[in-house]
Formats: C-alpha cells, sequence, structure tokens
C-alpha cells in the first residue's frame, strides 16, 4: 500500500515516552501503515541530538515517506531529509525556494486566510492551517468556515488542531489537502485505521 499524501505526522517524542513508545518504534509503525509524511519537530533537543533523531527517521521510514525538520532547514539538509516546514514567522519561502528550486519541499505554519495567500504566492508546497478545532493550548478554534476560506486559496492546506477521525469528513468537505496532528497519530495500533480513513475521505494515494 502507498503511502498516503494526506496524512502528516508531527513527532511529539516527549507524550510517547510515557506510552512506552520509543521514537524508533514509532518511525516504524508510520511506515508500516503508510502515512505519506512526518515532520520532526522536537524543539528542546540540541543540534546534535536532532540530526541523530533526523537521521534515524531517514533511515527508518521508507523512501516514499517525506520526512520533514520544523523550522532547521540545516538540519534537514544534513539529515537527508526532504524538507522544512517553517513557523509562520519563520524565513520567507521564496527565499529559501530562490536557493534551493523546487527539489526542497517548503510547507509553513498558518493562521489565517492572508498567511495562507502569502505562502501560497511565496512558493510554499503546503501550508498547515488552523487550530481548526479546539486544542489544548493552541489558542481560539478557527472552525471550518475559515478552513474552507484558506483552502480556497489554492495552496495544498493541512487541518490542524483538534483532529480526530470523525473530522476528517469535514475537514474534506471544507476543501482540505489532509490532515496533520500530534496525537492523532500516538496510538501506534490506531494508525492503519488513520491511513484506511485518510484515503477514503480524502481519495488520494
Amino acid at each position: 500500500m502507498p503511502p498516503t499524501p494526506s496524512l502528516l505526522a508531527i513527532s511529539g517524542r516527549a507524550s510517547l515516552e510515557p506510552l512506552g513508545i520509543t521514537m524508533a518504534d514509532w518511525l516504524r509503525a508510520l511506515g508500516r501503515a503508510g502515512i505519506g509524511a512526518v515532520q520532526i519537530r522536537e524543539k528542546d533537543l540540541d543540534d546534535r541530538d536532532l540530526y541523530a533523531l533526523t537521521r534515524l527517521a531517514r533511515t527508518i521510514l521508507p523512501p516514499p515517506v517525506r520526512l520533514l525538520v520544523n523550522g532547521r532547514l540545516d538540519v534537514a539538509l544534513a539529515a537527508g531529509a526532504d524538507g522544512v516546514h517553517l513557523p509562520a514567522d519563520g524565513v520567507p519561502v521564496a527565499a529559501l525556494r530562490e536557493r534551493f528550486g523546487p527539489a526542497l519541499l517548503i510547507g509553513r505554519s498558518t493562521h489565517s486566510v492572508a498567511e495562507v495567500e502569502r505562502a501560497r504566492d511565496e512558493g510554499a508546497d503546503w501550508v498547515t492551517f488552523g487550530p481548526v478545532w479546539p486544542t489544548p493550548g493552541k489558542g481560539a478554534a478557527v472552525g471550518t468556515g475559515e478552513l474552507a476560506r484558506a483552502a480556497a486559496i489554492g495552496a495544498p492546506v493541512y487541518a490542524l488542531g483538534g483532529v480526530t477521525l470523525e473530522r476528517f469528513a469535514e475537514a474534506a468537505a471544507a476543501g482540505a489537502r489532509g490532515i496533520a496532528a500530534i496525537r492523532l497519530f500516538q496510538s501506534i495500533d490506531d494508525l492503519p485505521a488513520v491511513a484506511r480513513a485518510a484515503r477514503e475521505v480524502f481519495g488520494r494515494e
């Protein structure tokens, strides 16, 4: 089964450790389930450990799975990742696109329709948008109406924040390209069901 590009799993090792799940276990489970993209987002790690984790991910994940590093293009390039996911206030996408061309995957976090439009104009490959639904510590939810406005801009939009399997259909109906999440992907036993649901709802391989 080829990976579904409708899913972007964001790492959160601090939440996995109490469950007795190592990062290696998690990465292997993502690869087996056919999750299409993985973003390494571990802001507390120093450079050496972040590089080591990204190299581990590159070694474990099958080649079709896209590997991204949050906010650290240097680590992404050094570790052989496919690209970088930039925070909303990060380096302009256009500057990286001019320097590295289309081969480098570049995503952007966005929280408003205006930010989505700017990311599209600068050449981002995709954006995450949210929080769409209520989620702890992420501010007010923007709702599916704003998600639909963001998706209409034209850049591939991944719905982020408070995502559950039951909300996949809402996200798809609003025009989202797919789903990005941390908690949704942390139960490794449920990953095959998450991938199946994404294929059924978003209809892409």
